[in-house]
């Protein structure tokens, strides 16, 4: 049997059971752990399982609610990240800024310094910077999408590449060991890594809430990030994976 095929097969038998041990794939397979091993590094990478001691489960996604449900979970700890994150940012930058309830206090908080360029597909925070802002912001075009109040698809990633910002300041919907960062709108993860692939730097404001939890869309991998901004101490493995990958964490 091709690897493909047998991963193809293995992922089917860990959403039947909801979990896989490395010894009884390689039983049922008629190879050796070793090759099992690989296959399941193959599928972890992929985002199709989640690693486990001795095996692999089944993905739990999380799936957002709606924009109001998410402004009103963790209000202390976003406004908490809004003010460490404005003490990161310098007059005059240029700014990528996504969708999202957390992005959203941030761009509160980031009014007050002077010379922005704010780049973003959020209505919302378009206007959070408001009259009693200097900063020169750009909304981007797009198929809008009113629950969010936000411009997704082809148009708007293709005009993302137009611009080369400073940061990319990013709000995911999970953050996971082993994937990395998530989101669980397809529409939204496209944004995000267009966005990525045309800043300098990436921020991700996170609470901590959504440190462990898997989402369906891969934004990016650890590496492609440069700094995380939260509301708690980061520990153990997770604070071992920033650190092999230089991300540097700000704690509001």
């Amino acid at each position: 049997m091709k690897p493909h095929d047998r991963q193809r097969r293995i992922t089917a038998l860990v959403g039947q059971s909801g979990h896989q041990a490395v010894e009884t794939l390689a039983v049922r397979f008629e190879v050796s752990t070793e090759t099992i091993r690989r296959d399941l590094g193959v599928l972890v990478d992929a985002g199709a399982v989640q690693k486990v001691h001795g095996g692999v489960r089944a993905l739990r996604m999380h799936a957002e609610g709606s924009f109001a449900e998410r402004m009103a979970e963790d209000a202390v700890a976003k406004a908490r990240i809004a003010q460490r994150l404005a003490q990161l940012i310098g007059p005059g930058e240029t700014l990528f800024i996504d969708t999202g309830s957390t992005t959203l206090a941030c761009a509160e908080a980031l009014r007050a310094i002077a010379g922005l360029t704010v780049i973003t597909n959020s209505v919302r925070i378009a206007q959070a910077f408001g009259a009693d802002s200097d900063a020169q912001v750009l909304l981007l075009g797009g198929r809008f999408a009113a629950g969010n109040a936000q411009t997704v698809g082809p148009a708007t990633v293709a005009q993302i590449a137009e611009f080369c910002a400073d940061r990319a300041i990013l709000t995911p919907a999970a953050i996971d060991l082993d994937a990395g960062i998530m989101d669980s709108d397809l529409d939204e993860a496209q944004v995000a890594r267009a966005m990525i692939r045309h800043a300098r730097s990436t921020i991700i404001v996170a609470a901590a809430a959504k440190f462990g939890r898997r989402a369906a869309h891969r934004v990016c991998r650890f590496q492609e990030v440069d700094a995380l901004v939260t509301d708690r101490e980061v520990t153990g493995s997770l604070a071992a994976v920033m650190q092999a990958n230089a991300v540097s964490v700000h704690t509001g």
